[in-house]
Parts: structure tokens; C-alpha cells; sequence
């Protein structure tokens, strides 16, 4: 999870509901402020996070020239979901959303093929949706997120987390785990952030459960994206103990995929170093245009 430095949308941002045919999706979509737009990027957030989560690469990247919405996922902060049944929470179903996503922004117009970000365990969601349907795709960015299942450690922790919320209500959990390292991140949880308690609150506990579970037993699925020909970015910070640095790397080679190390960053480049990360999504982007 990253732990965005505001949940206040900066301005030339707007929050709104993403209308599909799979329901609708609480979304921040930052619109370039002049110029041509060059594109489009969906942005999905990691394990336990949101929309919030990219926040201060909206300004950046519209500067770029792109437009960017970030969206929260069935179940996730202001999306809602069911809470005690996990089957809508499935990877494909969530998958299967993220297409529902991409076609109501190409059905708004404005946009051709759009590019697919997703940061963690989002990442994990970003890469079946595509496996799924590449077409509508222009490029797909794996922003720290691994070929397969998270570390040991971190399959650990996230087997604790999942233990509790079927023991224990949201707010039981969230006290038990204020002097506890989170499932994704050392960092992730611990602080009294009002606003991460609120967002914490208002996940759903079933989707928690059923994405944790998907964290600790994902497949090995880098040869069937290979297998795709689609432009893929593999980005990370310098140090990663959910996927570490050098499993990534290696990932990246067997993609044929283009490779950013955000210095001074760790498990969320987003958050960590927002300049340096937009600065290095809209360079690939323009590589791969969506035309």
C-alpha cells in the first residue's frame, strides 16, 4: 500500500463515478491543461489502497500531455463490493472490471487504446486483464509489482491479515495491527492518518481476504504476457522487499521489457519519488503512442 501525502485531488483533478457495464468504479481523472492529449492512462491501485495513491502524479502527467484516471477497485476505498462474499473478488472478475473500465473511457471518446498502470498487487490485476484482451491496450506498466507470488515474509503476513479479518470486525483489525508490519510493506499500515483509517474502514473485508490470498498464490504468468508482443515497463524503486529488486530485473529481461529504477525509492515509486516516476511513465508513453 502506499501512503499518499494527501487525500485532497490537486486542481485540474476531478473525483467522480467511472460509469461501466460491470458498475461503477470511484475514480481521479486528471485532464491535461492545454495542448494536444496524447494519450490515456488507467491507473489500479496496490493491495489495501486507492485511487489516492497516485495523487501527485496526476499534475505531472497531465503536464506531459495525458490524461490519467485512477481508480478505486471493487471493494476497494470508495468502490463498493460486497463484504462477506469473495467470489466477485476473484483475479479475473477484477480483470474482467478493468476492461469494463477501459471500454467506458473509449466509449466517452477521446481516446484510442489506452495505457494500463498498476502498482502491486494491481499489477497483478493489470496483467490478467491484458493476458484476457490486449487489444484495447497500448502499453502495459508493472510498477513494483513480481511475476508471481509476493516473498515468503510477505505470503506471512499477508496469511495474518487474513486470519484476522475472518476472526475479527475492520476496526479490530486496524488497532491489532497499528504496532505490526502490514502485509505488502513495512511501512504500510502503522500511523494514526485519519484518512488512512477512514479508507482502511471502508475496504471491504472479503475483497481484503480474497486479493491477500491472491498475493501469497499467484502463478508464474511472465511467458504469457511475453507471448503478447505488447510494450511493457517494468518500474520499481531501488529496494523492494515484496518483490525484491533483482527478481524484477529479471523479470523485465524475460518481458523484452524497457526498465526503471526510481532512485531513493522503495515499494511505492508513486508515493516516494512522484516526480522522478511521472517523469519516467511519460517517457515511455511516448514511446509507445496510443494511436
Amino acid at each position: 500500500m502506499s501512503r499518499p501525502a494527501t487525500f485532497t485531488p490537486p486542481p485540474g483533478t476531478r473525483a467522480h463515478r467511472l460509469r461501466t457495464a460491470r458498475g461503477d468504479f470511484a475514480a481521479l481523472t486528471g485532464e491535461p491543461a492545454g495542448g494536444p492529449v496524447l494519450g490515456t492512462a488507467l491507473l489500479l491501485p496496490g493491495f489495501t489502497g486507492s485511487k489516492e495513491d497516485f495523487i501527485e502524479l496526476h499534475a505531472p502527467l497531465s503536464a506531459a500531455g495525458y490524461r490519467t484516471v485512477a481508480v478505486d477497485g471493487r471493494g476497494q476505498y470508495e468502490t463498493e463490493g460486497p463484504q462477506d462474499d469473495e467470489r466477485p473478488y476473484q483475479q479475473r472478475e477484477l480483470a474482467l472490471d478493468v476492461l469494463a473500465q477501459v471500454a467506458a473511457l473509449q466509449a466517452a471518446g477521446g481516446t484510442n487504446r489506452v495505457h494500463l498502470l498498476g502498482h502491486s498487487l494491481g499489477g497483478l490485476v493489470a496483467r490478467s486483464a491484458v493476458i484476457e484482451d490486449p487489444a484495447p491496450f497500448a502499453s502495459l506498466t508493472l510498477m513494483s509489482s513480481g511475476p508471481a507470488a509476493v516473498a515468503q515474509p510477505q505470503q506471512e503476513r499477508a496469511k495474518l491479515l487474513q486470519d484476522a479479518l475472518a476472526a475479527l470486525d475492520m476496526a479490530q483489525v486496524w488497532e491489532a495491527i497499528q504496532g505490526l508490519d502490514a502485509p505488502e510493506d513495512a511501512a504500510d499500515l502503522r500511523g494514526d492518518g485519519e484518512d488512512l483509517r477512514r479508507r482502511w474502514m471502508r475496504n471491504s473485508p472479503a475483497q481484503l481476504i480474497a486479493t491477500a490470498g491472491q498475493l501469497r498464490t499467484e502463478p508464474d504468468r511472465v511467458d504469457e504476457l511475453a507471448a503478447l508482443g505488447l510494450a511493457v515497463h517494468v518500474l520499481s524503486g531501488e529496494r523492494d522487499d515484496t518483490w525484491p529488486v533483482p527478481l524484477l530485473d529479471d523479470m523485465a529481461t524475460r518481458l523484452g521489457a524497457e526498465r526503471t529504477v526510481v532512485a531513493g525509492a522503495e515499494h511505492s515509486p508513486n508515493t516516494d519519488r512522484p516526480g522522478a516516476t511521472a517523469a519516467a511513465l511519460a517517457a515511455f508513453w511516448d514511446r509507445h503512442p496510443a494511436a
